[in-house]
């Protein structure tokens, strides 16, 4: 052996004679079943091939190859696995130029065969499936790099290697040593997705998928999510939205499929996006956008966002459909126990679509979650719907808004809470569903709270000292202030109606509590905290006047929820009076009316009066006082004296609800002498009359008589003349306007009306609208 290496080494020339002979012999004795002197020959080969690497090494390969196909296709296990060895040898070596002829179709065919091996014996069969991948990871390793042998990507190749490989994935009884068919497959499969490129993606993931139909994969799914988490992990982290959006094509073309084989592949779904948003390749962070110049990864750019939850909600709509299908079959006299269980199973896919979506959402760029609130609000109708699937549909949309918004972190509130998301998600705060409220309300929570101070503040309490939870907070920006002046009257609207739903629980009350607290913290400047004592006392005169006819529990809840806010306001604030008055009020409230604090109010069986005394003014905040705290610079004080009153809009209408107000008809009654007598307006009808109002032939003449003479008239008539007649007729509609203004004068009080005390009685006396000084934020 060492005389014939060193004569190929010296003469490389010759090499392809000594492959040729060498085959001949070897081809001569695999017939023959001459066993050893095969084993001789394939070393001779080996040997060859790893001391020689020069340019006419070419065909020699081809003869080395054509004897490994021999023995791969003998019936001998021992042969097979000879073949394999010298084949995975070959594979070790760097060629220094790309083959241009060179095909390993034949290869690929048997390598898999073998993987599928049934022989009889255990350990034989073992051999061969162990043989069987470590040939194709060899044909991996020598195709993958090669340029011109990308054909190994293309489906007939890659529908019998991914195959093979998870067969002995999924079949792992009995394996264990160091020659375990199952880890070894993986090791492959692994190594065959690091290589796989851009183009070559697709051909790689979806043999998986067909492989995971045919074996019924899917239900139970661990196989499937295992298989997904490996390729996840494996593939460059910029290729993972390739594997999701063939993912997401799989489940479009399984729509009809049972609950379970969907919800298997929405788990999968699920899994693939949870990993891609960690980053699968190294230990970055695909979602860590510390600042706004920071790009984001490919994976989420273009249309693949959108088209990901635009998929994901027609599954939810379509299995909502489903559900309710069953329902009504269910109703007409089917089989009720059957029915139920599908109904459960598309609760199932309902509740695996609704994670996926809000996972994956909540993993975004903020830059792009309003755009997917938006869209998400856009396709998931929650008001304004069939009233059979509203209650389905709109908490678990409202749940997917409250993971799209986990972790939001906007510079803005314009731009975290634009009209189109903002309208109608305080619309969903109105519903007659106090799971559906609650939500709505953290979502408010996830985009107002900017510096992570809910934990903080959760559980509604008196806190005795607002200074030690260290609360973070900045001052507020301009674009901040710009965002209460529009909007924030909404806000203080949904709270103010929020508060007295009969239903309301105490969680309800903690989340509204925790509304207050981080408005303050985040969005309030001085004219915002005048707003909020408005909004604090006004609710505070609700539940003493209890117009809305409330439960005590609900009256009592809102007097805590006042208590709790102006405690935490008045600390914030730092007004050494303000806080002196609030601790004065609890105090009282301590000892003779504990109720009205939240610490007992919202404990279990907790006594409640039979009413409140109106008249008891110690235990209620007085706005004089509070007032009076506030007199100094900075806080105009004088608006407290103004009560908050509720914006009047039409989402009471959208939300099929009864509005807390009715609307204000405006009724204009013109002045009767500013009308002709009805005498006048009498006419007699008569044949010629009615024949008169057919007949049109004259009409066209009278109109253009009557042109004719207002155009001579301001051609010919005297400058005077004209500017008499043009005056009159101004002052006649200026006199018009007059009387409607007066008579559109809402009666007081109003915000400009003045009171005068004359003979011991006060006196109103308003002011036009048109003339009335509105203060900024009713202005808009």
């Amino acid at each position: 052996m060492e005389k014939l290496t060193f004569y190929a080494v010296s003469a490389p020339e010759k090499l392809d004679r000594i492959g040729a002979y060498l085959a001949e012999r070897l081809s001569r004795d695999v017939v023959r079943h001459r066993y050893g002197y095969v084993v001789i020959a394939m070393e001779a080969l080996d040997q060859l091939l790893m001391a020689c690497h020069s340019q006419s090494i070419k065909p020699f390969v081809e003869s080395f190859l054509h004897m490994v196909a021999k023995l791969l296709e003998s019936r001998e296990p021992d042969l097979q696995v000879l073949g394999t060895n010298s084949f995975v040898k070959f594979a070790n070596i760097e060629e220094d130029t790309p083959s241009y002829h060179r095909r390993y179709d034949f290869f690929v065919s048997q390598f898999s065969a073998m993987c599928h091996s049934t022989h009889e014996d255990v350990d034989t069969r073992k051999r061969i499936r162990v043989a069987g991948i470590k040939g194709l990871q060899g044909v991996v390793r020598k195709t993958v790099n090669d340029e011109l042998q990308a054909i190994i990507w293309e489906p007939q190749h890659m529908d019998k290697l991914i195959p093979s490989m998870l067969f002995n994935m999924q079949d792992r009884s009995g394996q264990d040593g160091e020659e375990n068919p199952g880890a070894l497959a993986e090791s492959c499969f692994r190594e065959l997705l690091g290589r796989a490129a851009y183009g070559n993606m697709n051909n790689a993931v979806r043999p998986v998928l067909v492989h995971l139909d045919n074996h019924h994969l899917w239900d139970p799914n661990e196989f499937a999510v295992s298989c997904f988490r490996i390729i996840m992990y494996s593939i460059q982290a910029q290729h993972s939205h390739h594997v999701i959006q063939q993912v997401l094509n799989h489940l479009d073309t399984h729509n009809r499929n049972t609950p379970r084989v969907r919800a298997g592949i929405v788990q999968v779904l699920l899994e693939t996006v949870a990993i891609a948003a960690k980053g699968s390749v190294g230990e970055t962070d695909a979602f860590s956008f510390e600042s706004e110049n920071t790009t984001p990864p490919n994976l989420w750019l273009g249309p693949t966002v959108l088209e990901v939850f635009n998929t994901l909600l027609k599954h939810l709509r379509m299995s909502v459909d489903f559900e309710l299908g069953e329902t009504s079959r269910r109703n007409s006299g089917s089989s009720v126990s059957s029915n139920r269980g599908k109904e459960s199973e598309e609760r199932i896919v309902q509740n695996a679509i609704i994670q996926t979506i809000g996972f994956f959402g909540g993993n975004l760029p903020d830059y792009q979650r309003a755009e997917v609130m938006m869209f998400i609000m856009g396709k998931v109708p929650v008001y304004g719907t069939p009233c059979h699937t509203l209650d389905t549909v709109k908490i678990g949309s409202v749940n997917k808004w409250t993971h799209v918004t986990s972790g939001f972190k906007s510079k803005s509130m314009a731009a975290a809470l634009p009209p189109p998301f903002l309208d109608p998600l305080f619309s969903i705060s109105l519903m007659e569903d106090n799971e559906l409220r609650q939500l709505v309300l953290e979502i408010l929570h996830n985009i107002i709270d900017r510096h992570d101070n809910r934990a903080k503040l959760r559980g509604i309490r008196i806190i005795p000292n607002v200074a030690a939870l260290k609360i973070k907070r900045e001052k507020i920006s301009k674009q901040d202030v710009a965002f209460m002046k529009k909007h924030g009257q909404q806000l203080y609207r949904h709270i103010y109606l929020g508060c007295k739903e009969d239903d309301n629980s105490h969680k309800n009350f903690e989340l509204l509590f925790t509304t207050l607290a981080v408005l303050t913290i985040e969005l309030a400047n001085e004219e915002v905290v005048i707003d909020l004592i408005r909004l604090a006392v006004a609710l505070q005169d609700m539940a003493l006047a209890n117009e809305e006819n409330m439960s005590m529990f609900i009256r009592c809840g809102i007097m805590a929820l006042v208590a709790a806010y102006l405690n935490f306001l008045s600390q914030m604030i730092a007004n050494p009076p303000f806080c002196q008055h609030v601790s004065k009020v609890i105090e009282l409230r301590n000892m003779d009316a504990p109720y009205l604090l939240p610490e007992h109010i919202f404990r279990d069986k907790c006594p409640t009066p039979e009413s409140l005394d109106k008249d008891d003014r110690p235990l209620y905040f007085q706005t004089a006082d509070m007032a009076e705290c506030l007199a100094g610079p900075g806080y105009n004080a004088e608006r407290l004296s103004i009560p908050y009153v509720p914006q009047v809009t039409d989402e009471d209408r959208l939300t099929r609800r009864k509005s807390f107000v009715d609307t204000i008809s405006l009724q204009v009654d013109i002045v009767s002498n500013s009308l002709p007598d009805k005498s006048q307006l009498a006419e007699e009808i008569t044949f010629e009359t009615l024949k008169k109002a057919i007949d049109t032939t004259g009409l066209e003449e009278q109109e253009r008589e009557k042109r004719r003479q207002v155009m001579e008239k301001f051609q010919k008539a005297p400058f005077e003349e004209i500017a008499a007649h043009c005056e009159s007729k101004a002052n006649m509609l200026h006199d018009r306007l007059a009387q409607i203004f007066e008579l559109t004068i809402r009666p007081p009080p109003s915000p400009s009306g003045v009171v005068s005390i004359s003979a011991g009685h006060a006196q109103h006396q308003s002011v036009p609208v048109y003339e009335m000084k509105f203060p900024d934020l009713c202005v808009y």
